[in-house]
């Protein structure tokens, strides 16, 4: 049985041959609706096209493509200086774009990579929890997915949910009662399983969920400067902060040196630069980019060389690095720790028998 062509393509998706051409070419002049009926033939009959399997066969592929969220990101920044010191040594470049978190852009961009630049594997921050278009190009086309899980495909990821308890039980353990959950933006799965992790940590310890201390946002555009004020300006304010990602410890840390509010204990989920050089210096989840982005593209060499291994998901290890700011003791231990003081001071400067 012949394997499908570019023909069979146009007729399943009831377009020209050019524009299946345009298509797997990446332009950009085609329409976003015919695009899509045009991928979804390219997935169900699962055509790989000509010029991608000639890249393959005389690997041509020189460069590697990673899409990620966004260039401003300090992670992501981070992640593909990892990813790019690797790709280096092997002879490839790097093509690096942005999804903007839209689905329909992802789309665009991975077959620009595939099917225009002829890569030679892809790393992504998957936006959309399923690409099956991708299947089509699997044997021809590595795909390593980072930060969040993509069905079907390989995924360098770490545990959101076990680290966000950590952060949150050290909190508690120090007395707080009243810890804020800073930047909630449920457009990630990431953010979702730290949140669930923050949530049940109150509740084994016996803590109400108050809504009022947890930020929210649904485009990422949280204002950090008066976010922070809002919370600090609450009837019964926060003793605590966890930052839910890096950019958002940076917004909240440069809130409270602002106000002089630096005292108030915070972690956060991620570092970031100069956080160990503040003072106090930045408690945090070691999210370590370098590690993530040096896994995920050892990985998509692997695959370079045995397209057909089975996905899994790989969970790159986190630990708590306690720098100053995550082991500000709560009102309650600071108190008992102030009432021994004055005590012992008493003792030692008292008036003698």
């Amino acid at each position: 049985m012949r394997p499908p062509g570019i023909k069979d393509v146009a007729a399943q998706s009831g377009v020209s041959i050019k524009t299946v051409s345009r298509v797997v070419n990446g332009e950009a002049s085609v329409h976003p609706e015919t695009r899509s009926r045009v991928l979804e033939a390219i997935d169900r009959l699962g055509y790989v096209p000509n010029t991608a399997a000639r890249s393959l066969k005389s690997g041509t592929g020189g460069a590697i493509g990673v899409l990620i969220d966004s260039l401003a990101d300090p992670f992501f920044a981070s992640l593909v200086s990892a990813i790019e010191a690797r790709a280096l040594k092997e002879g490839l470049s790097v093509l690096v774009a942005s999804t903007g978190l839209d689905e329909g852009r992802e789309r665009d961009q991975l077959t620009g990579f595939i099917a225009g630049h002829q890569v030679a594997g892809v790393i992504i921050a998957p936006v959309a929890a399923e690409l099956p278009y991708l299947e089509a190009f699997r044997n021809v086309t590595p795909v390593v997915a980072v930060d969040r899980p993509l069905a079907a495909f390989d995924s360098v990821v770490v545990d959101d949910y076990a680290a966000t308890q950590l952060a949150i039980r050290q909190f508690v353990e120090l007395g707080h009662t009243r810890i804020a959950f800073y930047d909630r933006d449920e457009r990630f799965l990431t953010i979702r399983r730290r949140y669930q992790g923050y949530t049940d940590v109150l509740a084994e310890a016996g803590i109400d969920l108050d809504p009022s201390l947890v930020s929210w946002t649904i485009d990422g555009s949280l204002d950090y400067a008066a976010e922070t004020e809002r919370l600090l300006g609450l009837e019964d304010p926060p003793t605590a902060f966890f930052a839910s990602n890096a950019k958002a410890a940076i917004g909240l840390t440069t809130s409270l040196h602002r106000i002089g509010r630096e005292g108030t204990a915070h972690i956060a989920f991620g570092d970031f630069t100069l956080a160990d050089v503040l003072r106090p210096a930045v408690s945090c989840i070691n999210q370590d980019p370098f590690v993530i982005g040096t896994a995920a593209i050892e990985r998509l060499l692997e695959l370079r060389e045995s397209p057909a291994d089975e996905p899994r998901e790989w969970v790159v290890p986190t630990s708590l690095v306690s720098r100053g700011s995550g082991e500000i003791p709560g009102p309650a231990q600071r108190h008992t720790v102030d009432a021994r003081t004055a005590s012992t001071t008493s003792m030692v400067g008292g008036p003698a028998a």
